[in-house]
């Protein structure tokens, strides 16, 4: 992915020297949120012009990142019409220009979810929209009875004078991300389920250490050991479904309660 003439020229001379061809993706940003060129700038053409010597031009991609700040299926459908406009008049601008354009890539999962037209998309690259997770939830994609993705933990331990319940599904597991901290319901490090994934209303993981997970009553009623006693399983809904499963191997599917397969995980970048 390329965002600037430099980098593009710098790739090109990497080509040449190497006697390589690497397909290249021009990044567009769609609505400010990160990384990419404006679609109406006047370096998307530049940057496609300073692609030579096997940096080989296939297309443009885009992230609606804005879209995760919306909340409810009508700002979604408003943030992926932007995002499909903004994606095809970049691709328009360099068919213009004379350069082929094979690739036009969105994805975000608020808008694939509530998209109704990708005209002139090739691709859609839907991110947790598989299995969800609690940022998706807040935004309004999911309900929290729909989320896929949890982590199995059991409880190792109790605070009982601060009324806490000690597992060890800490950061290591789960990881730090705080992605629902800024939306209406902070669920801290994960929502708390039961081991079959009934919810559990007001528990969420609301501090983690690198080994450990404590569990809490949102209304501060202490939580009695004897409810969760040592051993007891449990299961944590993530923040950020990419972000715990990057720290875990494979999946493990759950049906009825039993385990009837293991799907392996690309680990690494």
């Amino acid at each position: 992915m390329l965002d600037n003439v430099e980098t593009a020229k710098a790739l090109s001379n990497f080509c040449e020297k190497s006697h390589i061809e690497i397909p290249v993706l021009i990044e567009i940003d769609c609505d400010g949120h990160r990384s990419g060129v404006k679609p109406v700038s006047p370096d998307l053409i530049g940057i496609a012009s300073a692609l030579t010597d096997g940096a080989k031009l296939v297309g443009v991609l885009t992230h609606a990142g804005d879209s995760y700040g919306c909340v409810g299926s009508k700002a979604c459908r408003k943030a992926a019409e932007n995002e499909r406009d903004s994606i095809v008049l970049a691709a328009n601008r360099l068919k213009e220009a004379g350069f082929n354009i094979e690739i036009i890539s969105v994805g975000s999962t608020p808008t694939a979810t509530f998209a109704e037209n990708w005209a002139g998309c090739t691709e859609v690259r839907c991110g947790v929209y598989c299995i969800g997770d609690l940022v998706m939830a807040g935004v309004g994609v999911y309900k929290l009875e729909d989320l896929a993705l949890s982590l199995l933990v059991e409880v190792i331990g109790h605070q009982k004078e601060k009324g806490w319940v000690i597992t060890d599904g800490g950061w290591m597991a789960l990881s730090r991300d705080r992605g629902t901290a800024s939306q209406a319901v902070d669920y801290g490090y994960g929502a708390v389920c039961d081991v079959n994934g009934k919810i559990l209303d007001n528990l969420y993981v609301k501090l983690a250490n690198q080994e450990h997970g404590v569990i809490v009553n949102r209304t501060g009623e202490a939580i009695s050991p004897e409810d969760f006693p040592v051993g007891t399983k449990l299961r944590i809904l993530p923040n950020h479904a990419c972000a715990m499963a990057a720290q875990h191997h494979s999946y493990h599917v759950v049906n009825d309660g039993k385990v009837i397969a293991e799907w392996p995980r690309f680990c690494g970048w």
